[in-house]
């Protein structure tokens, strides 16, 4: 393998499996992994928290105004996986529950909560060998990024993954609740003002729709071993 280092950016839509696959290839190379999404719903979180996010509706300036407040970083455990700490809480599962899911898009529309987030997911690729997945990685966090993947797989199917995901760790949950907050925040990312979910240019598109999770991580690392041993 190439001892060159590259930034990997995997963009998609919610529930396509691009933080698996992400995570996976990471691990493969040897690289660092940042779950951007994650970040998105750390701070969610600590908007529901302090009240800042009732029925939907998000206290805008009030969160604006503490984000100075929200710290968030990732330590590594382990098994291999990785926990979303936020003000030094490990907050990995609570950050997966449906309430959560059914704010952050709102949350992530704010242009003051993703400049903030961009800054960090940049600091965190400065010294290259990531892997980072998100909506917005390989268009605004990363344009440059050497490898840029896309994504994507029918609604139906990322719900039905989702659900099972959530089901297996004991999350309560509906499969209609869950293809409804698919299809809804299908919808915010792509029409958001800032930043919104789109593929970059140069990205090369993954439709995983009829892949399992080994062939997807197998094209994933031939791509990868394509890009850094190209001439």
């Amino acid at each position: 393998m190439s001892d060159k280092k590259i930034i990997i950016a995997v963009d998609g839509y919610s529930s396509s499996g691009k933080s698996s696959m992400a995570r996976a290839l990471a691990s493969a190379i040897g690289y660092r992994y940042i779950d951007s999404g994650a970040m998105y719903r750390a701070v969610t979180l600590w908007a529901m928290r302090h009240g800042m996010v009732e029925s939907g509706n998000v206290d805008v300036d009030a969160l604006v105004m503490a984000l100075p407040e929200i710290r968030i970083n990732f330590r590594p455990n382990p098994d291999g996986t990785q926990s979303t700490m936020l003000n030094d809480e490990d907050v990995e599962s609570e950050i997966r529950r449906m309430e959560v899911s059914n704010n952050v898009s709102q949350v992530a529309v704010i242009p003051e909560v993703r400049h903030r987030l961009v800054a960090l997911q940049q600091d965190f690729g400065r010294e290259k060998g990531i892997v980072m997945d998100g909506r917005d990685i390989g268009t605004t966090v990363f344009p440059d990024a050497e490898m840029k993947v896309f994504v994507s797989a029918s609604p139906r199917t990322r719900a039905e993954r989702r659900y099972k995901e959530l089901i297996d760790k004991g999350v309560p949950a509906t499969f209609e609740e869950v293809l409804e907050n698919v299809v809804k925040r299908d919808h915010i990312d792509e029409t958001r003002e800032e930043s919104p979910l789109r593929k970059a240019d140069d990205a090369t598109v993954l439709d995983n729709s009829e892949m399992s999770v080994g062939e997807q991580n197998e094209w994933l690392l031939s791509l990868f071993n394509s890009i850094v041993n190209a001439d």
